[in-house]
């Protein structure tokens, strides 16, 4: 049977997230012009830098206020600051004109600070399949601001070989 368009492209950000060293998560990023493929990146260190299998991790602890349950609590959030993100990749070595009115595919909902870059992009849509719960709701209220289509694929099912346990 033929796998729809989402599946497909989905299944090819899977595929490219296996390059990643990230001990801590592999994450991968397809740009798509109408049906065609024009780039693909996963989250490492920058070319020629030690990654995080031979360097270790480069933890950064971050906290943010935030209102649950109507009351202000300080959330931490540990971010590796050694690895760029997967969708900066994608913008880094991809051109602006490439990306007008395109679709990014990402096995990861975007952070905060790649929201940003795709939403100054642009890209039209991001459609991804794991959730990012510590930036979540923010990141949905841009994209809706922004007019951005921001897609969750959550009956989706990746490609034996190239899920890891993901650690937050």
């Amino acid at each position: 049977m033929r796998k729809d368009w989402d599946t497909y492209f989905m299944d090819i950000a899977y595929m490219v997230s296996t390059r990643s060293r990230c001990p801590r998560r592999h994450v991968g990023a397809v740009l798509v012009q109408g049906k065609k493929l024009l780039g693909t990146a996963y989250n490492g260190a920058p070319m020629g830098v030690p990654d995080c299998e031979e360097a270790g991790c480069m933890i950064a602890e971050e906290y943010e206020l935030k209102i649950i349950d109507g009351r202000e609590e300080m959330v931490k959030k540990q971010r590796c600051v050694r690895t760029i993100h997967a969708e900066q990749n994608l913008l880094l070595f991809t051109d602006r004109n490439d990306r007008e009115g395109s679709i990014v595919y990402v096995t990861d909902q975007p952070c905060w600070t790649c929201a940003n870059m795709l939403a100054n992009s642009g890209v039209v849509e991001i459609v991804y399949h794991r959730p990012y719960p510590k930036d979540s709701e923010k990141v949905i209220t841009m994209m809706e601001h922004k007019g951005i289509t921001f897609r969750h694929l959550a009956g989706y099912q990746p490609p034996n070989d190239t899920v890891m346990s993901v650690s937050n």
